[in-house]
């Protein structure tokens, strides 16, 4: 266990982190809400991640996600990459420079526990949906997370034992409805806390404190 196990450990436990650190999360997609939401599981103490996209950080990126002005230029998985790793240098990293599409979804989460649904395109997004629902992994989607002003609006939703979703549903970005930094962290953050209730709870429920 290095510093900053220790450190999450002081509040969750040992183990509470241990089973924590033994769950695998597919993020799907490393911009707003993807890199906020892996560096909030990170700080959380989840440990094994597979990290997929195919971009590189431009500068309309800053404005949001977690990267800095010297990571311009570099694949946002490779990036974010560093970036977890200055928090946890023992992380467990799938780091994949792949765009993702119907036909290679399934094989690139096959392996993960939950699935963080952080794309743009709604087409993909409901691709992770119906891909994934039928399975027992954990799915974690967002809808409505444009503009600024009325953050209280963006909710989580319990759609299904395995599925939830967060946003507020209806403002998606746009040009009208900027995808800005604090509504974005905020759904990332809630995407994050799903993840961690989920596995705090399960924990539980199977007795693991006995």
């Amino acid at each position: 266990m290095n510093r900053t196990e220790r450190g999450i450990a002081a509040y969750l436990g040992e183990k509470r982190l241990k089973y924590i650190q033994s769950v695998k999360i597919g993020i799907a997609g490393a911009g707003g809400l993807g890199s906020n939401c892996a560096m909030h599981l990170v700080r959380s103490g989840f440990k094994c991640f597979v990290l997929v996209d195919f971009d590189k950080v431009e500068e309309s990126n800053l404005n949001r996600q977690c990267y800095t002005l010297q990571q311009l230029d570099k694949y946002k998985v490779n990036a974010l990459s560093e970036n977890l790793l200055a928090v946890n240098p023992d992380l467990d990293l799938d780091v994949r420079v792949t765009r993702i599409t119907p036909d290679n979804i399934q094989a690139m989460f096959e392996d993960c526990d939950t699935v963080v649904e952080a794309f743009d395109d709604a087409r993909l997004k409901r691709t992770v949906v119906e891909t994934f629902l039928p399975t027992e992994k954990l799915i974690v989607a967002a809808s409505g997370i444009g503009g600024a002003g009325n953050a209280d609006a963006i909710i989580t939703r319990k759609v299904r034992d395995n599925f939830y979703m967060v946003g507020d549903m209806e403002t998606e970005c746009s040009k009208d409805h900027p995808p800005f930094s604090p509504k974005v962290a905020i759904a990332a953050a809630k995407q994050a806390d799903v993840v961690l209730n989920y596995y705090i709870t399960k924990f539980e429920i199977e007795g693991g404190l006995k």
